[in-house]
């Protein structure tokens, strides 16, 4: 037979779970020191101008 299982703790450890993991997102996506972002952003412009330089041209 199973285990009851009450409904309200269910939804809130579910809300707390949810909770953390946006926490988690978050603080890998916000949570780095200046000069890190910088370099980041420096090697998505680097690559976005490496790929524009290889671009073929129908004219």
């Amino acid at each position: 037979m199973t285990k009851p299982v009450n409904l309200r703790l269910a939804r809130k450890a579910k809300e707390r779970e949810e909770a953390r993991r946006k926490a988690a997102a978050n603080a890998a996506a916000h949570g780095r020191k200046k000069a890190e972002r910088k370099a980041e952003e420096a090697e998505a412009a680097r690559a976005a101008r490496a790929l524009d330089g290889k671009r073929i041209e129908d004219e």
